[in-house]
């Protein structure tokens, strides 16, 4: 049975940590996984990393469909951003801030190296959206946030706001 996982909001210590690798892809990881995605596309989002749900490890969900209708969600374990390359700006949001969106510069290609959920070895290359959700969510492991992107005066803008966010306000930004 599929769960709808609570998400962590921005103040949340567990947002800012360095992931834990996954050693065992068992049917525990399997079923988290599946909740993972079901989240994800619950909360309408496009990508959605286990810590912002919560979970300390290496696994985050991706939702090409909204590219290529043909993609169906999948799940990246361990994942490792092997090349990056060019460069594309574009608007960022994530489940973790409600409502907060800003124009970000990300590589506009990656390759990323990771096990699937059978624990295959897996390569992928993306460019565009995909490529921009790959390097979010994987900064989310790194317990990197986009706002450690924003310029110093973006920040200085929404501090008030975000110091709501972080004392439980999700509505703040919408």
């Amino acid at each position: 049975m599929v769960a709808i996982l609570d998400l962590k909001y921005y103040g949340d210590p567990i947002l800012r940590k360095e992931s834990s690798l996954i050693e065992n892809i068992d049917s525990d990881l399997a079923q988290f996984a599946q909740d993972l995605i079901e989240t994800m596309i619950v909360k309408k989002g496009i990508g959605l990393a286990a810590n912002q749900v919560g979970h300390d490890i290496r696994i985050y969900a991706v939702d090409p469909s909204s590219v290529n209708a043909d993609e169906r969600p999948f799940v990246l374990i361990n994942p490792k951003i092997i090349e990056t390359e060019g460069e594309q700006g574009g608007e960022e949001g994530c489940l973790s801030f409600p409502g907060l969106f800003e124009n970000i510069i990300r590589p506009d290609r990656v390759l990323v190296e990771a096990l699937d959920i059978d624990g295959n070895p897996i390569r992928m290359e993306r460019n565009g959206l995909i490529a921009r959700v790959l390097l979010h969510e994987y900064d989310h492991l790194e317990g990197k946030l986009f706002i450690d992107y924003f310029s110093f005066l973006k920040k200085q803008l929404i501090n008030g706001k975000l110091r709501k966010l972080k004392a439980g306000d999700i509505e703040v930004f919408n």
